[in-house]
């Protein structure tokens, strides 16, 4: 039995501290290069989120192809019995995107660390500037439709009574004022929560402790299908992972996001 066992999926850092040692541990470290240099939680391995982007234009939240995955997981090490825990420095858009993937190719071991680094450096925990062996094995990987909805699906399910588009962008976005891509505005009947709602600042960046009953006042709901979306799925990695962590059944990430709906000439538009 892992020491991960019947854990949340977020986890607190004395939660990761009492397991550093685990043998099955894959920790992953999503924040700036830069600081990851200076100081990182020991045994971390740095991955630069763009790599879990698709880097072609206009719409590089799409998923990597099957080769640049396997390429990426390989340097990580990845394994059948390996627990991932992900943090970053960017409130965890970052690492949720990450965590994302993990759903993509079906890891079911996998935690967020709550508060990730700042929480971490709460007390007198160790850090380190080591960098550990890179790895070489190829695994072979098979991508899951499920956690993801494409441009394709959103519209043949658009308007669904079961149905939940939650959109993570910023209030100005929301309503076209903040225009990132041709056409501004939201998907109709999207319910706007930014990503950051779901963090308490008081709490070094955690989650809020009212999470559930948060969503639950604004419709987004388990017991609706939910797809969750931003402008280039990063915002959203945050809210996909929320989703997940509170059990929603039926959680998908649109990863087009608005960089592809906005740069559309004829998908559904309200402002």
């Amino acid at each position: 039995m892992s020491d991960f066992s019947n854990l949340p999926r977020i986890i607190e850092p004395e939660d990761l501290a009492a397991r550093l040692e685990a043998p099955e541990l894959i920790l992953v470290d999503l924040g700036s290069l830069a600081r990851y240099s200076e100081r990182h939680i020991p045994g971390a391995r740095h991955l630069d989120v763009m790599r879990t982007h698709r880097s072609n234009s206009p719409s590089p939240g799409l998923l990597p192809d099957k080769n640049e995955l396997e390429q990426l997981f390989g340097e990580l090490g990845h394994r059948p019995d390996a627990v991932y825990v992900a943090y970053d420095d960017d409130g965890g858009t970052a690492a949720g995107r990450f965590l994302w993937l993990l759903d993509v190719i079906g890891h079911p071991h996998w935690h967020f660390l709550n508060g990730s680094l700042a929480a971490w450096m709460e007390t007198d925990r160790p850090l380190s500037s080591a960098v550990p062996e890179t790895t070489s094995s190829r695994p072979q990987l098979t991508l899951r439709d499920g956690p993801t909805a494409s441009r394709e699906y959103l519209q043949e399910h658009l308007g669904a009574a079961d149905l939940v588009v939650w959109d993570a962008r910023s209030p100005a976005e929301y309503r076209g004022e903040n225009l990132r891509a041709a056409r501004g505005g939201h998907i109709p009947g999207a319910i706007n929560l930014e990503w950051n709602s779901g963090i308490d600042p008081q709490r070094n960046q955690r989650v809020r402790l009212d999470i559930a009953q948060l969503l639950a006042s604004q419709g987004i709901t388990p017991d609706k299908e939910v797809i969750t979306h931003c402008h280039t799925h990063r915002r959203s990695g945050f809210t996909y992972m929320l989703a997940r962590a509170l059990n929603y059944p039926r959680i998908r990430a649109y990863a087009g996001s608005w960089a592809e709906w906005g740069n559309q000439p004829d998908t559904p538009i309200e402002s």
